[in-house]
């Protein structure tokens, strides 16, 4: 497992034209399990997902997104596919699905990057586009110099 930087940029816009971003930077790990990469990393409360996990799978052409912890989620991003999952919260479960339009993994020697453009839908209402641009980089040990 090597320790590496993740940082997720997500943004979205709603049906009115109003466009929200986020920026997390956080500490995670890579490893690599029968040819595919897996990304793990820590939620915060800047996201509204404290005490959640996130794994990332990073196949060919697709990613597969799990959430553990206070947030319950499995979620698979295909281009041109729509994907239906039971997102569970503290407060109960609804169903959502993401309309995936774009997606493109660049991943090499435990650095690359990801990014996602896909529609959002919560118990069947459209609710927003989004797109999520995220990068890996591998942590350098430092030796205090």
């Amino acid at each position: 497992m090597t320790n590496v930087i993740v940082t997720v940029i997500g943004s979205q816009r709603d049906g009115a034209g109003d466009e929200q971003s986020i920026e997390l930077i956080t500490a995670g790990r890579h490893y690599q399990r029968n040819g595919v990469d897996y990304i793990t990393y820590d939620e915060s409360k800047l996201t509204g997902l404290e005490g959640t996990t996130t794994l990332l799978k990073l196949y060919d052409g697709y990613v597969v997104l799990v959430r553990m912890g206070n947030i319950e989620q499995r979620q698979e991003f295909r281009k041109g596919e729509r994907s239906t999952c039971t997102y569970i919260t503290p407060y109960g479960a609804m169903e959502m699905s993401v309309a995936t339009s774009a997606v493109t993994v660049a991943f090499t020697n435990g650095s690359g990057s990801i990014t996602i453009a896909y529609e959002l839908e919560i118990e069947g209402r459209w609710q927003s586009s989004n797109q999520l641009a995220i990068t890996i980089r591998e942590e350098k040990e430092t030796n205090g110099h």
